[in-house]
């Protein structure tokens, strides 16, 4: 078993995938004027190995692969996503997913299936692989199960089989990473019943397979100076929709086979996994949150009044009752089929949900905090410019504790990054994945419902009641 550098997961990228960005074929995604800063975001998982190997390696390998068998390695789990989140501005990074869909596999198959995903997962670790997921279907007419769709295609499909492999067509949407990973996990997005058969499919295959397309979401497009753009500058994450045009997989690769009854047990393992990574890799970003607001009121000379205590007050409430629960969700697991470590349902689903819910007054208050200056503030050129400079200097002076052009400079850059978490495209990315990554707010309510168990609740009320 080993480790790669980033370097070689750099070089692992030129191979012949097919990737679309903005009506053209890319010949090589790592070089890419555009995308190869989501490639220089990702090797953030195979640089930390070498910054941080006490959280990152485990036996010789990536531990972002390493099965948690106790609570205690589900909590250094959450360490781990939480700090190559803060080495990525607070967004998840590439490893972290992938591993969320090997657990999930292993913890929900059986038989043969469960050999071919042990044996995927030791390669998985041997070879130091990058793993994206694609399972959420495009879904078309949602309110009609998959063998329904006008469209069969509408989810992924198997749609041929000989005593090797099997053949897919469809589509994935929202498949973040699968431009710059080495390998694709694909899961069911739901249950499914006897009739939806064909759909109940799971398999494993490299990016570069044919009949494999990407197209990848234009949303961050354009270069960005880092004056004006200090995060989404410096951090990218491609999402993309991912077609099967009559895909081959080899059968040692297919997880799930026409299984209709563990297409639903597979998703929800998959999402209990994925939550407390979001919970976790969302740390940072609620750091951001807070930090700024304390900073920003201090920059413009409202530190002590009242109602922006309040408001700061209520952000630093919200941020460790996130941390709390994302605790909580590694306190209370428990063990599985063959031992492996499972999130608490019902915290890691609200834990999910108060980041969800709380998301946008967060972003908010931050705004209120900071002023209009987040959208009629100077531009990177603006500043570059002697002369418009200086008139900057005079006008936008602060409450630093600096000399008048540092304090100046500070505030600036602080409303840049503000602006950019809050106000800017990369602010409305945030806030979509807020309402919708990982799951919307209804399916966290909805796992919160199935999940809790309310005999004691129920028991200590006939009790008191005389009910029983």
């Amino acid at each position: 078993m080993g480790l790669r550098t980033a370097k070689e997961y750099r070089d692992g990228l030129r191979d012949g995938r097919r990737v679309f960005y903005r009506g053209q074929r890319v010949t090589s995604v790592g070089d890419h004027p555009e995308l190869t800063l989501a490639v220089d975001h990702s090797a953030h998982c195979f640089d930390i190995a070498q910054s941080h190997p006490e959280l990152a390696v485990a036996d010789g390998y990536s531990a972002f692969y390493r099965v948690p068998r106790s609570a205690e390695q589900l909590r250094a789990r959450g360490e781990l996503i939480e700090t190559v989140s803060r080495l990525g501005g607070g967004i998840i990074v590439l490893k972290e997913v992938g591993s969320d869909a090997m657990f999930a596999l292993l913890r929900t198959l059986e038989g043969e299936e469960l050999e071919r995903a042990k044996a995927f997962h030791e390669r998985v670790c041997r070879d130091d692989l990058a793993l994206a997921v694609a399972q959420t279907d495009v879904k078309g007419d949602r309110s009609l199960a998959p063998h329904q769709q006008a469209d069969p295609d509408l989810y992924l499909r198997i749609v041929d089989e000989d005593a090797d492999s099997i053949t897919v067509r469809g589509a994935k949407c929202h498949t973040s990473y699968s431009a710059n990973a080495d390998e694709l996990i694909v899961l069911p997005t739901r249950a499914m019943g006897p009739e939806d058969a064909d759909y109940a499919v799971s398999f494993a295959l490299p990016v570069d397979t044919p009949g494999l397309d990407i197209y990848v979401s234009p949303y961050l497009a354009g270069e960005r100076n880092e004056f004006e753009f200090p995060l989404s500058s410096k951090h990218k994450m491609l999402e993309s929709l991912t077609v099967f045009d009559d895909v081959r997989v080899p059968n040692e690769r297919v997880f799930l086979n026409r299984r209709p009854e563990l297409a639903g047990p597979l998703a929800i393992a998959f999402v209990d996994y994925h939550r407390f990574t979001a919970i976790n890799y969302k740390l940072p970003l609620l750091d951001l949150l807070v930090g700024s607001a304390s900073l920003i009121a201090e920059y413009n000379g409202i530190a002590r009044a009242g109602h922006v205590k309040d408001k700061i007050t209520q952000l630093i409430a919200y941020a460790e009752t996130v941390r709390g629960l994302a605790e909580l969700a590694a306190l209370r697991s428990r063990p599985g089929q063959d031992g492996i470590q499972q999130p608490d349902p019902v915290a890691v689903n609200t834990a999910k949900y108060t980041f969800a819910h709380g998301f946008h007054g967060a972003a908010a208050k931050l705004m209120d905090l900071a002023g209009g200056l987040l959208a009629t503030g100077p531009g990177g050129e603006d500043w570059a410019n002697p002369e418009i400079r200086a008139v900057l200097e005079k006008y936008y002076a602060a409450a630093v504790p600096a000399e008048p052009r540092l304090r100046l400079r500070l505030r600036l850059r602080l409303l840049n990054l503000i602006a950019d978490l809050t106000a800017r495209d990369y602010g409305g990315y945030q806030a979509v994945l807020a309402t919708h990554a990982e799951g919307s707010l209804e399916a966290e309510k909805l796992q919160i419902a199935r999940t809790y168990d309310p005999t004691r609740a129920r028991a200590y009320v006939s009790h008191h009641a005389g009910l029983a």
